[in-house]
């Protein structure tokens, strides 16, 4: 079994594969820890000194790494969507789970979190969150599987939501 959480910035991926991955007994794996493994650096320091486009790219080696991956939980970045052979890497053998919130609950939930460099500089964060989201929603929903909302929800409630749906999935 390979699940793969995908969703913008304080969706829950994190935390709810983290769950998930204790219940299950799989393996979690986060594709931003993996990127700072390989390259030894931060996230911003990459955006920083190389860009987006480079990040990206290494991003993009990281999904195709994954792809035969089995009895795993891929935690993604926010973005990794946005390049359909990246969907295609990490769909493989695998079901694509979208955790969704409103924009104001994702502003909220990352207002502190300086891990990530902006996306849109300039930007208010409120403005940045609602401004991204919206162009990645329909990138969000193409690459689905199943869409859960983690509005109003704990991470563990998220997680049996997410757990009842693949007993059912089973048969």
């Amino acid at each position: 079994m390979k699940i793969v959480l995908i969703g913008y910035r304080g969706s829950g991926k994190t935390t709810v594969g983290k769950i998930l991955s204790k219940v299950l007994g799989l393996r979690f794996i986060s594709t931003d820890e993996e990127i700072v493994k390989k390259t030894g650096k931060s996230i911003p320091e990459i955006v920083k000194n190389y860009g987006w486009e480079k990040f990206r790219d290494i991003e993009t080696e990281i999904a195709k790494s994954l792809s035969d991956e089995d009895n795993i939980i891929i935690d993604t970045g926010g973005g990794i969507v946005l390049r359909d052979e990246n969907v295609r890497a990490l769909k493989r053998n695998g079901i694509v789970i979208f955790l969704s919130a409103p924009p104001e609950v994702l502003a909220e939930r990352i207002k502190d979190d300086s891990s990530r460099p902006p996306l849109k500089l300039g930007r208010t964060h409120w403005d940045e969150v609602k401004e991204v989201l919206e162009e990645r929603l329909p990138y969000y929903r193409k690459a689905m599987d199943i869409e859960i909302s983690t509005e109003g929800k704990t991470p563990e409630e998220v997680s049996e939501e997410i757990i009842k749906i693949l007993q059912n999935e089973k048969g």
